[in-house]
């Protein structure tokens, strides 16, 4: 077959595990599909007439990277306002919130707010009170799970006192039952969120193409979307009739608490639903929140007494619907952050056998985000299920310290934070482990996460001392978690993944070796281009 296209590079890592006797310097690609692998001299063979020839020349060509955890669309409401995510105490906390407060806007938003900003100060609304004027205000905390309202905005959400939810969510409130301002987990957030004005569809638009157009540059050619709604369809719908789809995308509608089998019928429904460059292909569920603040599922409670329940109230139903979904061979990927939660989804997957046919077991992929403080045992059950870890080196890097003084550490205790994000071990396990981050949890940069997760500090910063340094991934390791490993965790791995003939034409190139070039140094470097279906999809000036 004719190649539309030849892509040379001095170096090729295949990520196939396999031996090519000679060094790998070119692909060739057809339709999308990569149709042979060889050296510069096979390529010359290779040529024909109308064959498009790419010469990276020094640059390092792999798998296309895939973030195995974002969120691009839910992301559109979290990253609106004043980016909190710099500010390291809560004066700097004043200042930019007072600087925004100036503005035109309705409302005062911000986001990223990490806790350790505000030290042993309680999170309250008199914070936003402060700066915010006659304007109602709210903004989102780093993690995605909670959110701090204004005195204005909890009057006009008619909000003054506690709330009952169907999920593990509350309304936070002092002694006297006078809320604080504090909202946790979505259905507590949405109390507010949804007397906020909106955008219109066209500005979502052009902010998520933006937005992709960014993911792109940094290396990403696909991404594992952990939220899907009818949104998210008509805003991918209509930037691939535009041709603006940069990235191949993965998405998993959420299965809510309060869901019965008549909604999970009707998410099941929308399973292979999509584009040419996106498609729902899975469900995700929750099973806590977050350890910081307080709504993950421990053994034992944190520090303040916290973190003592699941996401679902009735964590039995949480395993009826992941049996409803494995039975008709539906991927699922739980998010379980605590101990308990981790063992939870564990058990909840050790009983399908016998349950659901071994062929499809055998055939579909089951997978926990985060797990973020587990002890050995959880680790070894990992290898026995087949379950696939994703997981975000950098909130370990950008959230917690070695010294244990940051909130995270703090609540937990010394034992627990000694237990942190386990990736070495669960590699050695032998279990798959995606990588991702979680965007806009934190920064989506890939190459400074594949430094992270080798140094288990925060890549440019050697002045810091290693977090559970023990868990340090190998350069081979970390790259896998966005190649080989990245497609294992979504099913994938018989058509991508790896640079090998019948596979998808998707690549990443790189100004420095991934393998070989010391993390800090990677972590700065550039990304030189990135191939979708053997189309460019980005490519650095002075070789486009």
């Amino acid at each position: 077959m004719t190649p539309d296209l030849i892509v040379l590079a001095d170096t090729i890592h295949t990520m196939d595990g396999q031996p090519h006797g000679q060094p790998v310097q070119a692909v060739a690609v057809s339709g999308g599909v990569i149709t042979a692998v060889g050296s510069r001299q096979d390529a010359q063979q290779w040529q024909q007439a109308g064959t498009r020839v790419v010469d990276l020349g020094s640059a390092i060509l792999t798998p296309g990277l895939v973030d195995c955890h974002i969120h691009p669309v839910f992301g559109l409401d979290l990253t609106i306002g004043v980016d909190l995510s710099g500010a390291s105490t809560l004066d700097e906390v004043h200042a930019l919130l007072k600087s925004e407060a100036t503005n035109d806007a309705g409302w005062l938003r911000g986001w990223g707010l990490n806790p350790n900003a505000f030290g042993t100060v309680p999170l309250h609304r008199s914070v936003l009170d402060d700066v915010s004027g006659h304007k109602p205000a709210m903004i989102r905390l780093f993690d995605g799970h909670s959110a701090l309202a204004n005195s204005r905005a909890l009057e006009l959400a008619g909000i003054h006192g506690r709330h009952e939810f169907t999920q593990a969510a509350e309304v936070v409130c002092d002694s006297d039952g006078v809320p604080t301002g504090l909202l946790l987990e979505a259905a507590a957030m949405e109390l507010v969120q949804r007397h906020i004005p909106q955008e219109t569809f066209s500005q979502r638009k052009a902010r998520l193409a933006d937005l992709l157009r960014d993911f792109a540059r940094s290396g990403l050619t696909g991404g594992h979307i952990m939220d899907h709604s009818d949104e998210s369809s008509a805003l991918f719908q209509a930037l691939e009739a535009d041709g603006e789809l940069p990235l191949r995308l993965r998405t998993a509608p959420w299965c809510m608490p309060g869901s019965d089998e008549s909604n999970w019928k009707e998410l099941a429904r929308t399973i292979g639903t999509g584009g040419r460059r996106w498609s729902v292909e899975a469900i995700k569920l929750f099973v806590d929140g977050t350890v910081d603040n307080g709504t993950a599922w421990l053994y034992e409670p944190d520090v303040h007494g916290q973190s003592t329940a699941p996401f679902w109230p009735r964590p039995e139903e949480y395993s009826a619907a992941v049996r409803y979904f494995a039975s008709r061979g539906i991927p699922t990927a739980t998010h379980a952050i605590g101990d308990a939660g981790v063992e939870h989804v564990l058990n909840a997957l050790e009983s399908l056998p016998g349950i659901v046919p071994a062929d499809v077991l055998s055939q579909t992929v089951h997978r926990i985000e985060h797990i973020e403080t587990v002890p050995d045992e959880l680790v070894a059950r990992f290898k026995g299920t087949r379950v696939v870890a994703s997981m975000q080196p950098t909130h370990c890097t950008h959230y917690s310290l070695a010294d244990h003084s940051d909130n995270w550490s703090t609540r937990l205790g010394a034992e627990r934070a000694d237990r942190a994000w386990r990736c070495r071990d669960l590699r050695e396990e032998g279990v798959t482990l995606g990588i991702g981050s979680d965007w806009p949890i934190a920064p989506f940069e890939p190459l400074p996460i594949i430094a992270d997760a080798q140094l288990r500090r925060r890549s440019g910063h050697p002045e810091q001392e290693p977090i559970a340094p023990a868990q340090a991934l190998t350069a081979l390791q970390a790259l896998e978690g966005y190649t080989s490993h990245a497609a294992k965790a979504a099913g994938l791995w018989n058509v991508s993944g790896s640079i090998t003939v019948g596979k998808r034409a998707d690549f990443t190139a790189f100004e420095h070796d991934p393998l070989t070039t010391a993390p800090d140094e990677l972590a700065a470097s550039a990304v030189v281009g990135t191939f979708v279906d053997g189309e460019i999809q980005f490519m650095l000036e002075r070789l486009a």
